[in-house]
């Protein structure tokens, strides 16, 4: 058997066994989720809460932006408190003081330590226990009147916090919320009950075990919230686990045999391919994917800078009309819109060069998928901010306004339509490739591979549709990080490392054996890692401890194919040079390049700091999670998306030389302005909340006394450096893009734009 059919069998066989236990998991979560009781009431019988508040005060939580405006369980933005931290500590003052004048007459800060400590024994061994009890179908929580008293003050803190009361002005300019965030008082109150049940799933220790349903997550050790051994066990294995899986990578890199690259074409092997009228209508997702790019870097400065001025931008009042929860889902949600744009450009302009066949129809297939999706951005952008500004009823919300996730915040129905518009793009495919997939060519496996990874991108992101309006947020964030991690990091990488292969196989670069073996096998171990590495975000979602045994093994295996990173990083640079014709790829390939760089550093490195159970125990949904994010999700994916885009345009433009020192500056402007927003901002933000959050606990790394400290503001200050100089970047390549159309002769620039007249 040849070593790349048994190649093929390993993806196959890590394919099933990932799902497998992907989908094992998910039942696992389903069955032990926490509960959402019929009722929370007093051991009199005094209702406190009933489960059609909390769900409905889901639905509020979502129509205010969700995860855009502060975090439930280390999940969402980072300006406004976690949620459920908040509550529990705001809770647990509440219950001290309550009992400190019960017992002493004197509040809890006035007492002595050996009547504090009693007391917060006390406070733990109310808060942690279980007291759900269950009568038929009918299921109860009952709770002590001490801790009724206490969610009441909490509670009506949280509904004058989401109004309009003055005296909350203030803290709702350090959160970053616009006044009346939430009008309806009676929603207000639906709210409350759902931030409660968030927060009592975390302080309750599950049936028959000492840790909650969070595995003790948020870190605060008054309330006896600290690391399990699980976290711990499993972190230590997980380390030992990347550098086994790093020494075998190695040893099977050096025993390799390093075949000698082929001998460059004289000419450029693809200026003799004309472009296909499907291949120039391809243009316009190249020009609308900058266009979006441009808007998202525009949102993410007005983001940033909400953090220290929180209801104004430069004195203008501006949150009004932008709320940040606005603005951050507009930024977030472009991020995906964008480079998800040039990657499907990328494969519609890549199918009919593979195959050297055009289908019939299928440019007006390609014009209206661009048009479809421009529907779809620009609708689901009004839905969203129609929802955060209230307008919609809940329902109504639901399906054409915010679903409060992020990066799947769109609403139900423009989830839908989106998803409609992946499988017109997979139409468009599959019938541009056919011919490739059955001629038994050199390159035919990882043409494949290439389809059967626009198979999963247009399958995959359906996986966001199983989150029903009510489905409870472990079951939710499970779904959630299927369209994530496995849509977004999974098959979209897949995609382009087959691209990038046949790019260069057609180049004459790479020989085609060496290609199918290379993208089969780093395939395989990149799916090894990444399908169940999944799980490492869930942690500390409602999950039992088996979710933390198997993310914590694979996410580590996730960092193992980046440990060599860097020859795939020196092997592109050498290319640039192969042949003279070669300087027309240059810039394409200094992304690539690039993006090679930042999969190290961003995904690799940063990505490894959030991995382990006890390193995200403490800093999850800190700015050491915005480290990665940029890092990973721009300097990776974003850089790919540039570089297979320069790759497609290269052969919509033939002959045309190109402005080099526009896309000179676009590339250092990206790069060093990304460098400097990530090392010199949020990098240092969070590890001073890492700080904050060992010495006093997770609630007061997220809280104005951290957020709005001069250190904390001088640092965000400072982004506006590394803003200033991506967005510099954004410009040029725009520019860059306009330079072209400018001086495409008449016809070629109405093909490119495919309009009417064509």
């Amino acid at each position: 058997m040849s070593s790349l059919r048994k190649t093929a069998i390993a993806l196959l066989i890590v394919l099933i066994a990932s799902f497998s236990v992907l989908l094992s998991l998910g039942s696992e979560i389903y069955r032990e989720m926490p509960p959402i009781p019929d009722t929370f009431s007093s051991d009199s019988g005094q209702t406190l809460f009933t489960k059609e508040d909390v769900q409905q005060g889901q639905l509020v939580w979502r129509s205010m932006g969700g995860h855009q405006l502060g975090s439930i369980w280390g999940h969402g933005s980072y300006v406004a408190p976690d949620w459920s931290a908040d509550w529990l500590h705001l809770e647990a003052q509440a219950w001290l003081n309550i009992s400190a004048r019960a017992q002493f007459g004197l509040d809890f800060a006035a007492l002595d330590n050996s009547q504090q400590a009693a007391l917060e024994q006390q406070l733990r061994d109310d808060m942690r226990r279980n007291t759900v009890f269950q009568s038929g179908d009918n299921v109860r929580v009952s709770l002590s009147d001490t801790r009724i008293a206490a969610i009441k003050q909490t509670a009506a803190h949280y509904t004058a916090l989401f109004g309009d009361d003055a005296a909350m002005q203030t803290l709702r300019e350090q959160y970053a919320m616009k006044e009346g965030t939430i009008p309806d008082e009676g929603r207000r109150s639906q709210l409350t009950a759902f931030i409660f049940w968030s927060a009592w799933a975390a302080i309750t220790e599950r049936p028959g075990e000492n840790y909650t349903y969070t595995a003790n997550w948020p870190y605060d050790p008054q309330l006896g919230n600290t690391p399990t051994s699980d976290n711990i066990v499993w972190s230590i294995l997980s380390i030992v686990t990347l550098i086994a899986g790093i020494g075998a990578l190695v040893w099977h890199h050096a025993a390799g045999k390093e075949e000698p690259l082929p001998l460059p074409a004289a000419e450029d092997p693809l200026h003799r391919f004309k472009p296909t009228p499907s291949q120039k209508a391809v243009g316009k997702y190249f020009i609308t994917a900058i266009g979006l790019f441009l808007l998202q870097i525009v949102l993410g400065g007005i983001t940033a800078h909400y953090a220290v001025e929180g209801q104004q931008f430069y004195g203008l009042p501006l949150a009004e009309i932008l709320p940040y929860s606005v603005t951050r889902t507009w930024h977030t949600q472009l991020a995906v819109f964008w480079i998800a744009t040039a990657w499907l450009g990328t494969g519609l302009y890549i199918a009919p060069a593979l195959s050297g066949y055009e289908p019939k129809y299928q440019r007006l297939g390609v014009n209206v998928l661009w048009a479809a999706l421009v529907v779809v951005v620009l609708g689901s952008m009004a839905g969203e901010w129609l929802g955060v500004q209230q307008y919609f009823s809940l329902d109504n919300n639901f399906l054409f306004g915010h679903q409060g996730y992020e990066y799947v915040d769109l609403g139900r129905v423009w989830q839908i339509l989106l998803l409609g518009g992946l499988m017109i793009w997979l139409a468009l495919v599959t019938a541009a490739i056919r011919p490739a997939l059955k001629t038994q060519g050199e390159v035919r496996p990882v043409i494949w591979v290439l389809y059967a990874s626009c198979v999963a991108i247009g399958l995959f992101y359906g996986a966001g549709l199983f989150m029903g309006k009510h489905s409870n947020l472990a079951i939710a964030e499970y779904w959630r990080w299927w369209v994530v991690h496995l849509w977004v990091e999974g098959f979209f990488e897949t995609f382009a490392t087959s691209v990038i292969a046949l790019l260069l196989v057609r180049l004459g670069l790479i020989r085609a054996r060496s290609a199918n073996a290379a993208v089969l096998f780093a395939t395989v171990i990149f799916l090894t890692g990444g399908l169940i590495g999944t799980l490492h975000h869930l942690y500390f979602t409602g999950t039992t401890n088996s979710v933390i045994a198997w993310g914590s093994i694979f996410s580590a295996l996730e960092v193992v194919p980046l440990a060599l990173i860097g020859f795939e990083a020196v092997e592109s640079y050498r290319l640039r040079r192969a042949a003279p014709w070669m300087q027309r790829y240059h810039w394409a390939i200094m992304f690539f390049v690039a993006t090679a760089f930042w999969n190290l550093v961003g995904a690799g490195v940063l990505g490894f700091l959030i991995n382990p159970p006890i390193s995200l125990y403490f800093i999850q949904g800190l700015n050491t999670t915005a480290t990665h994010g940029h890092a990973a999700f721009m300097g990776v994916y974003g850089m790919l998306g540039i570089g297979l885009m320069l790759s497609c345009v290269r052969g919509l433009t033939l002959e045309m030389q190109w402005n080099d020192k526009l896309l000179k500056g676009a590339f250092w402007s990206l790069n060093l302005g990304l460098a400097a927003m990530v090392f010199m901002s949020l990098l240092p933000v969070g590890i001073t909340q890492f700080f904050a959050v060992i010495e006093q606990g997770y609630w007061y790394a997220r809280s104005p006394e951290v957020i709005h400290s001069s250190t904390v503001e001088t640092l965000v200050w400072l982004r506006v450096v590394g803003d200033v100089i991506f967005a510099a970047g954004g410009i040029f390549l725009a520019a860059f893009l306009v330079d072209l159309l400018r001086r495409l002769p008449w016809r070629k620039a109405i093909a490119v734009a495919d309009g009417a007249a064509a």
